[in-house]
């Protein structure tokens, strides 16, 4: 079974000098996810599963289109839940992710105050990831080293989702313990494309780390982060 974890494009956080909750995309994440579809329309996707925030929604519309295609979209994608933004100066916002990295760290488990909490979002991720999983065919036989049974090993699954939401997954799949810096930890691209797939081992199926935000489908002056 073969995964592939989509970052959306470049969204428009900031519009005015005020921050924006639930962006669109920019001009330049449109064109990345234009781009994205011309790189994938010609791979046999069995399945699409998108996340419901707009950026991830616009990002996989154009690869829809091309393949005129439906998605699942489904909640446990979203990415980890911020305090409400909409209107506050990004100078405040970016004030406060600055002094978020200060914190002890246990606190940084809770998350930011008013927003979700790492905890609680790494479970709804991976809870989520093992349904998906075990809906696709994969019993997991051993969870240390995290080992699978694959029913359908050639299976392959495209998730367009967010940096933190595909870096905790990526860490489930390979057995990486989680801390709660997961997106600066796994440094993804705009509309990037990381790969798992899976590696045949004592009876059963390991995730071996095929590509990760891989950007080779954009020219360097549309790369973002």
């Amino acid at each position: 079974m073969e995964v592939l974890f989509v970052r959306h494009g470049q969204p428009e956080w900031e519009r005015g000098g005020l921050a924006v909750d639930n962006p669109p995309l920019t001009a330049l994440g449109r064109r990345q996810a234009v781009a994205l579809a011309d790189q994938l329309a010609d791979v046999e996707i069995d399945e699409i599963l998108v996340s419901p925030l707009v950026r991830a929604q616009q990002t996989a519309a154009p690869l829809l289109e091309r393949l005129g295609r439906d998605a699942a979209t489904l909640p446990w994608l979203a990415e980890i839940g911020s305090p409400r933004w909409d209107g506050t100066p990004t100078e405040v916002v970016e004030r406060i992710f600055r002094e978020e990295w200060t914190r002890p760290l246990e606190d940084l488990w809770d998350g930011l105050p008013g927003g979700e909490s790492f905890r609680d979002f790494h479970s709804r991720v991976i809870g989520g990831l093992d349904a998906m999983l075990d809906e696709a065919g994969a019993t997991r036989i051993s969870d240390a080293p995290p080992l699978w049974k694959l029913h359908h090993p050639a299976r392959r699954i495209l998730v367009v989702a967010h940096a933190g939401t595909n870096a905790t997954a990526l860490g489930h799949l390979l057995g990486i313990p989680p801390v709660p810096w997961e997106w600066e930890r796994f440094v993804s691209f705009h509309a990037s494309v990381s790969v798992v797939r899976p590696l045949e081992i004592s009876g059963g199926h390991s995730f071996s780390l095929f590509r990760f935000s891989d950007v080779d489908h954009l020219p360097p002056e549309m790369r973002t982060r």
